[in-house]
């Protein structure tokens, strides 16, 4: 069963609905050769923006992928594309960022990710959801909450992808 991000927010909408049991989401879905709005490979293009702030801490390429007048909808970071960059400068080195599920209909992308790395004692999970406009991210809103560990877990299932967090 193929669902689009719209069909994913309806069901996030509406309190305590499980999806079908027949219903799976994709793992690591390719982003090549997937055309979105205006030409763009919108989930390829968030996956490398994502990667080259988060990961690789290339401020310059990074400017490539934010809009100057970005729109930032999170509660942890200040406006803006300086607000995200700033933020990310004053994080330890050792913060990495790793994405699971990915999904796109027009301008919306939403990742499922972990921060891990950053200072604090457990690791995040987010649901990013970013607007991305003729190839550039102009706006972003998450969800975070820490990473369960398998005891505090009552699903018994990690938060993020196949094992608890060692």
């Amino acid at each position: 069963m193929a669902i689009g991000l719209e069909g994913v927010l309806s069901l996030a909408r509406v309190a305590r609905v499980r999806p079908p049991a027949h219903f799976v989401f994709a793992q690591h879905i390719p982003t090549t050769g997937i055309t979105f709005q205006g030409g763009t490979t919108s989930r390829a293009t968030v996956l490398e923006a994502f990667d080259t702030i988060f990961n690789k801490r290339d401020y310059d390429a990074a400017e490539r992928f934010w809009s100057p007048s970005y729109v930032q909808h999170s509660a942890h970071i200040a406006p803006g594309r300086a607000g995200l960059f700033n933020l990310i400068r004053s994080i330890p080195p050792t913060l990495k960022y790793e994405h699971e599920q990915i999904l796109a209909e027009g301008e919306l992308v939403m990742v499922h990710g972990r921060c891990s790395g950053f200072g604090a004692t457990k690791n995040w999970i987010a649901a990013d959801i970013v607007r991305v406009v003729d190839g550039v991210l102009v706006e972003h809103w998450d969800v975070i909450e820490d990473e369960a560990s398998e005891a505090e877990s009552k699903s018994g299932r990690p938060m993020f992808g196949d094992r608890f967090p060692g």
